[in-house]
């Protein structure tokens, strides 16, 4: 789980300078994440289901075998166009077709993960077993981003990081291969394969995915239900600020800053890692600590997240950025576990595996087309998305300070 987060995210944290070293579009390189999580919403699923009857170890091995193939190919292809052995264009229309594999693929490994350590743990270690792993993925959005300056390699400069992140999935691979026990003839025991969001910056794990895999699917609950429709929408407009900010964030650094690519990317990964690490510290740290209820959450993250969105997109410099940038990030750490609670409170307990692949799917699906959103309006004028996710996420605070009156548990 940590190896699918971590190479992702690197490759995110490295693209923007790629982009310009190659010459091409900046909305190209959104839409190069776009289609792969589209293609992840859509297979997830399915994965999900044939892991159920196929077997968690096959689905395990499929999924990092396809992130080991994407990944290998991103890193041939983006190698070629560097050194000019193929067109930039071409090199990266073929980067395109690698993040395809990924998006595909690689969605096969984290259901049947979940799923396994859901059947082979009693139910009194369940829940923190399955914590445990969501938190490896979200670990991994802080690692990528931070360790892929590291890996900027002479000859393949940018391309550097894929190579590194494709060897030692090779590892894992070869490590889940023989370490993993074989599929019995009776699958695990009150465990299903549920879907999980993409990897994405900004985009940890909540817990959804984790009641979607061993809460029973007794009520299915519509999204258009009056429980929940307020919480979808906070979801989905939420999901999407964070999306168009986090993937607009390597440009703002690299034109702002004014560096060279190289020197660019360490300052990229300065920010992602501190963005990553504070909504992190809100997650593990804060939210435990303060016991805070579901609504309370979420109208102080959206206040925290609509004030440094404003501010991202009005700083100059890399301690700016980076500050104003942390801040957004810790409030959308609040928002997304205060979603994921609402979502779960505002129904009874035979809703709650319906409700949490609904939470799952909303997540994921802002990383569809909030990436080419934000790009897009960058492209248009670069403050522009910053002060558009804010303006967003403050009316949605107030349309989430009149919707959200009877949210009043607390989120543990």
């Amino acid at each position: 789980m940590l190896t699918i987060a971590a190479g992702n995210t690197a490759l995110q944290s490295v693209l923007p300078a790629i982009g310009r070293s190659l010459k091409v579009p900046d909305s190209a390189v959104a839409a190069a994440f776009s289609v792969s999580a589209l293609l992840w919403v859509i297979a997830a699923p399915y994965w999900a289901k044939r892991s159920d009857r196929h077997g968690r170890r096959r689905m395990i091995l499929i999924g990092m075998g396809g992130y080991i193939v994407s990944v290998a190919l991103c890193a041939i292809f983006l190698t070629a166009g560097i050194l000019g052995w193929i067109a930039p264009l071409a090199a990266f229309l073929a980067f395109i077709g690698g993040r395809l594999i990924y998006g595909l693929f690689g969605a096969a490994a984290p259901p049947a993960a979940q799923a396994m350590v859901a059947g082979r743990t009693t139910r009194e270690e369940r829940t923190r077993a399955l914590t445990l792993l969501g938190s490896a993925f979200g670990l991994g959005t802080i690692l990528g981003p931070a360790l892929a300056p590291f890996f900027v390699l002479p000859l393949v400069g940018l391309a550097g990081p894929a190579y590194v992140f494709a060897a030692f999935g090779g590892l894992v691979f070869v490590a889940l291969w023989r370490m993993l026990p074989r599929d019995g003839h009776a699958l695990d025991d009150g465990a299903h394969g549920a879907a999980n969001a993409y990897p994405s910056i900004g985009g940890q794990s909540t817990g959804a995915s984790v009641t979607a895999a061993t809460a029973p699917k007794v009520e299915d609950v519509p999204y258009r239900d009056p429980r929940i429709l307020p919480w979808m929408l906070i979801g989905l407009v939420m999901g999407h600020a964070q999306a168009m900010t986090g993937q607009a964030i390597g440009f703002l650094v690299i034109d702002r800053l004014g560096l060279p690519l190289d020197q660019a990317q360490q300052a990229i990964g300065i920010v992602l890692m501190l963005g990553a690490g504070t909504a992190l510290l809100a997650q593990w740290g804060l939210i435990p600590l303060f016991n805070l209820a579901p609504r309370a959450l979420v109208l102080i993250g959206l206040v925290l997240a609509a004030a440094g969105c404003a501010l991202t997109g009005l700083a100059t410099s890399l301690y700016g950025i980076a500050m104003a940038f942390a801040l957004s990030a810790l409030g959308f750490g609040f928002i997304r576990p205060g979603f994921t609670a609402g979502v779960s409170l505002a129904v009874g307990p035979g809703a709650q595996g319906s409700v949490a692949g609904k939470t799952t799917s909303i997540n994921g699906a802002a990383f569809v087309l909030g990436p080419s959103i934000g790009v897009g309006l960058y492209e248009l004028w670069k403050p522009l998305p910053y002060l558009v996710a804010g303006a967003a996420l403050a009316l949605l605070f107030v349309y989430a300070l009149a919707r959200l009156r009877g949210s009043s548990l607390p989120s543990a």
